[in-house]
């Protein structure tokens, strides 16, 4: 009698809503163990709640380093091994540069960044000892192409897709794989709704007033105007980016973002630049 192979175990941070939610509930589905962290437990969803022996949901605050150590060692412990690790908590400020104070500067990159960074490092030793392992970070459209309003997200992104792909290649040396799944356009999670809490707390010169007004116009035209994705969506993305077995670094997870992606990789920097300032052309328009 054969013995069926044991399961794996995938850790996401920022499972309370959108798409670590979404993962979530996506791997456990398929049989997976699912390590499920978040800044507040108690609000984890009640599906996952049901699940006590397939679901672990734990405190991970990305910027609190002991419950990162705590979490991975949680992990560990109660399902023997971290197959999969999906960085995946962030989130974006909104608005023009001079508006966002460098507090705020350093929150955004502490989450995006540092916090992804330390979540990996506390994870790595574990995979290094088994040669094998899956380290996904979820960037965005926004970690290919500029926006405007939205530098703060586009630096730490950009940061993210750097850190990736350098990582990618040290750990190859070890057997393990880093793969970057690139959302964008997708409003079915609380993002949005942090992102104009984060937004009203912004306070920009006057100078920019018109300048912002246009680009609050600019962008929900874009939401007007195209398909969105859901975090579902996402989720068969990251899921696919963890069990495919191959060495693929990008995945594009939504095709609202395609286009600009493929002009931004391949066009060239002319035909991209004239893309984008052709949907941005009225935000340029000078103070009257």
């Amino acid at each position: 009698m054969h013995s069926s192979p044991p399961r794996k175990t995938v850790l996401i941070t920022g499972t309370s809503t959108g798409f670590g939610l979404a993962t979530a509930r996506l791997f456990a589905s398929r049989g997976w163990q699912v390590v499920a962290s978040m800044r507040h437990p108690e609000r984890a969803a009640a599906e996952l709640r049901a699940l006590p022996d397939q679901v672990l949901i734990t405190r991970l605050d990305v910027q609190d380093a002991a419950s990162i150590q705590t979490a991975v060692a949680q992990a560990i412990a109660r399902f023997g091994a971290i197959d999969v690790l999906i960085n995946n908590a962030g989130f974006s400020l909104f608005g023009v540069f001079e508006g966002i104070t460098p507090d705020k500067l350093r929150q955004q990159f502490d989450v995006n960044l540092f916090g992804a960074m330390e979540v990996t490092r506390a994870a790595l030793p574990h995979m290094r000892e088994r040669h094998r392992g899956v380290v996904i970070n979820v960037s965005s459209g926004a970690g290919v192409f500029g926006l405007p309003m939205l530098s703060l997200y586009n630096a730490s992104k950009f940061a993210l897709e750097g850190w990736s792909e350098s990582l990618s290649y040290e750990l190859a040396s070890q057997g393990l794989r880093v793969k970057i799944v690139e959302p964008g356009g997708v409003t079915s999670t609380a993002f949005g709704q942090r992102m104009a809490q984060e937004a009203a707390q912004s306070s920009a010169p006057t100078d920019y007033a018109g300048f912002e007004a246009r680009a609050h116009e600019a962008f929900a035209e874009l939401r007007r105007s195209r398909r969105h994705a859901t975090s579902e969506d996402v989720a068969q993305v990251l899921w696919e980016a963890a069990t495919d077995e191959t060495d693929r670094l990008r995945y594009v997870a939504t095709e609202d973002i395609k286009a600009w992606v493929t002009a931004r990789r391949e066009a060239g920097e002319e035909a991209y630049l004239a893309l984008m300032r052709a949907h941005f052309a009225d935000l340029a328009k000078p103070a009257r």
